[in-house]
């Protein structure tokens, strides 16, 4: 059987998550202590401890799921469950390159702890009076009608910055940029815009400070060639090889994530049996929502390993 790990993003974040993991694994506790001395943070108290707001702070959330995702695939490889391909959302394909080898989880922890305090700084400045730059979901449309009506309406400063599905695009931008795109999209056609738990409009031009900066942070890191299939957000393909991913890295902090592709992708390659490895089930949310369009989707192939629980039972039924 040909398995994908499928690793989450910013978003799945809750309190609490991977506390079972830790009490599971000696190497998880491993895990979290190298974290937690390259972050200057007690891991631990973050992610067991910390309130939702705590969680949602980009320069915490980034390498607080890090964390979680090497956690979940860790305790898969003590079950004897490993990748034959991986994947990971925005954030996730920091998990997806440690588990193809194309990084160390030094070298992850490193990258993503800079990421997030570089992309929070660089999102704060994209703030207005009281109200932060971020990001909202477009429910209804797929990208290509999301790109048509914003350009239609020269909506300044959004961006569509997550394919999420065919029904489901996340636009990110400015305050006012958010205002705009909202009324444009929903005379468009859209039925819902809903504002996400996250701080920044990220995936998009106006990260382009950050993408300037992060390219000092990453031209110091080995990125050797994959040692097996991972896929990028920003094609929805293959990466040839490591070079090639620490450009994409680059590239996708202001270019729109295209998960639906890359989860066609996946399909056409062969995964049989895709986990999301880490917290929460938004993943797997994602890849029913392509059933919705397709009626020969294969929407029961994902299943959730983020916890101890979901992982012993993966196992057993190997």
């Amino acid at each position: 059987m040909k398995i994908a790990f499928l690793f989450p993003g910013q978003g799945a974040q809750f309190p609490g998550m991977a506390k079972d993991l830790y009490e599971h694994s000696a190497a998880v506790r491993d895990l979290f202590g190298e974290a937690s001395e390259a972050a200057h943070i007690d891991m631990a108290a973050l992610l067991f401890d910390g309130s939702e707001d705590d969680l949602k702070q980009t320069d915490n959330t980034q390498i607080a799921i890090t964390v979680a995702n090497l956690a979940a695939r860790q305790v898969l490889a003590e079950f004897g469950i490993r990748s034959d391909l991986s994947a990971g959302f925005s954030l996730g394909e920091y998990a997806s390159l440690v588990d193809a080898g194309v990084i160390s989880v030094a070298d992850a922890i490193h990258l993503t702890l800079n990421r997030g305090r570089i992309m929070e700084e660089v999102s704060r400045t994209l703030d207005a009076d009281d109200e932060r730059a971020g990001m909202a979901a477009a429910m209804g449309l797929d990208l290509p009608r999301i790109e048509e009506i914003l350009a239609e309406a020269e909506v300044a400063d959004a961006f569509p910055s997550l394919y999420n599905s065919p029904v489901q695009t996340v636009v990110g931008g400015t305050p006012r940029g958010l205002r705009d795109a909202a009324d444009a999209l929903k005379e468009g056609g859209v039925r819902r815009m809903r504002r996400l738990q996250v701080s920044g409009p990220f995936h998009t031009p106006l990260m382009t400070p950050a993408r300037e900066r992060f390219a000092e942070i990453i031209a110091g890191v080995t990125f050797g060639d994959p040692d097996h299939p991972i896929y990028s957000n920003v094609t929805g393909g293959v990466v040839g090889s490591g070079e090639e991913a620490r450009g994409l890295c680059l590239d996708q902090l202001v270019q729109t994530v295209r998960w639906t592709t890359e989860e066609r992708t996946l399909l056409a390659d062969g995964a049989e049996l895709l986990l999301e490895v880490g917290p929460g089930s938004v993943l797997q949310g994602l890849w029913k929502a392509v059933g919705k369009v397709d009626d020969e989707w294969p929407v029961d192939r994902v299943r959730t390993a983020g916890t101890l629980e979901e992982i012993e039972a993966v196992a057993k039924e190997m």
